[in-house]
């Protein structure tokens, strides 16, 4: 696991754009890519807006979806619409279907099928952020998500400490995929992140990816990796 870390967030959103953009120069082909929700990759995909990227050759989706309405201000997927698929018209966008007569759970096996039909055995690139409780994706410490057996992709998992459903990879997902960039700000942040990634001891959901085959990168600004190596 390599760790890059940023003075500023600024530097990160910036080093962090940079970083996909040098994975997508060098995919041969098409490329997909797993968008996370949350405030600190927003900033980084705005920043990609200013790369030059052959965007005709990107599929994006996401790494999880908020059960919400579509157009709804909470939805990892309306949020990553308006900071940077809608200013890129010819990026491939797959997005969970919404209905208020739909199952979460049909959701998200709806959704297994679309990403299998686009991702070429292996995802080429999840980006993940994380929460203060540790969170990542929408695997939450305690779900049942985390214990979801055989080769899933994509789940529906119940969220009791926030009453709701979230759409989520699975750990089997985060285990097979080529590369992972965990994207990381503010202090926080800097506690769970520490404990997850150098003294694991099985209660944050980050820790999966000490399992995983993915090449992974934690991308950090120094208030989130203020405890690292301490």
């Amino acid at each position: 696991m390599d760790v890059e870390i940023f003075e500023t967030p600024e530097q990160l959103a910036s080093g962090a754009a940079d970083f996909v953009a040098g994975v997508l120069a060098a995919t041969d082909g098409r490329c997909d890519i797993g968008l996370a929700g949350g405030s600190t990759p927003q900033a980084t995909y705005r920043q990609l807006l200013a790369r030059d990227v052959e965007w005709d050759e990107v599929d994006f989706w996401l790494s999880d979806e908020r059960w919400v309405p579509p157009d709804s201000d909470e939805s990892n997927g309306h949020q990553a619409a308006l900071g940077l698929v809608d200013d890129l018209p010819t990026a491939n966008f797959l997005r969970p279907r919404f209905s208020e007569h739909l199952e979460p759970a049909d959701s998200a096996a709806f959704y297994e099928a679309s990403l299998r039909s686009v991702i070429r055995g292996r995802p080429a690139l999840i980006l993940l952020g994380l929460g203060t409780d540790g969170h990542t994706a929408s695997l939450f410490p305690g779900t049942k998500g985390l214990s979801q057996a055989g080769d899933r992709w994509y789940i529906a998992n119940h969220v009791p400490q926030l009453d709701t459903w979230r759409l989520s990879v699975t750990p089997h997902l985060l285990e097979i995929a080529e590369r992972i960039a965990v994207i990381v700000s503010g202090s926080s942040k800097a506690e769970v992140l520490a404990e997850a990634i150098e003294r694991p001891q099985g209660r944050y959901p980050l820790e999966i990816l000490h399992r995983s085959d993915a090449a992974v990168t934690v991308l950090a600004d120094r208030a989130a990796a203020a405890t690292l190596g301490g």
